[in-house]
């Protein structure tokens, strides 16, 4: 029972690692095909 927190907390430091990691991930993916998506929206707009 004396662990119990410390546990707790770990458990939330490595959610709080992966939340970290996905969100570098999620920027790298937006920069890196970022221009490329809008410019492929900006062709559906124009013919449409």
């Amino acid at each position: 029972m004396l662990f119990a927190p410390q546990e707790q907390a770990q458990g939330l430091l490595e959610y709080a690692l992966i939340l970290v990691i996905v969100a570098v991930l999620v920027i790298a993916v937006v920069f890196i095909f970022g221009g490329g998506v809008g410019r492929m929206f900006s062709n559906v707009t124009e013919t449409i």
